[in-house]
């Protein structure tokens, strides 16, 4: 059985942000058969943050390249048909369980997740951790 490896939408700037190659990290970490996927709502948020472009452009090169690399990648969109949310965050919470780790830099999504699942956090802004 393949662990899920939900992606959150703070964490897949991070390559951007911090040239930290979030696929290679993650495979460093993952010494198990996993998936990675994304809620849609993530798409959703990549794509608003495309569109307004806040921060002098350096958030709207950050999304684009996020929405590549998932590309490249061939990162599974889950579409939650029983619920539709209007943040990612709340999403994950959703389907997020025992089985199932969420990668985040989200400070409030890690705390409520904490009971729920692990997790995949950026440390020293250089290299991935798994917490459970």
């Amino acid at each position: 059985m393949k662990t899920k490896i939900i992606l959150d939408t703070n964490f897949l700037l991070i390559p951007a942000q911090f040239r930290v190659d979030i696929f290679s990290e993650i495979r460093r970490v993952c010494d198990f058969n996993y998936e990675l996927v994304v809620v849609a709502e993530t798409i959703a948020e990549l794509k608003k943050i495309i569109a307004s472009g806040r921060s002098g452009g350096r958030d709207k090169k950050a999304a684009k390249l996020a929405l590549q690399l998932l590309r490249k990648y061939g990162v599974r969109v889950l579409k939650n048909y029983r619920k539709v949310f209007k943040r990612a965050d709340d999403a994950i919470l959703d389907i997020a369980d025992k089985k199932s780790l969420v990668a985040t830099q989200d400070r409030e999504l890690k705390r409520a997740l904490q009971a729920k699942c692990g997790l995949i956090i950026l440390r020293q802004k250089q290299y991935l951790q798994i917490c459970e």
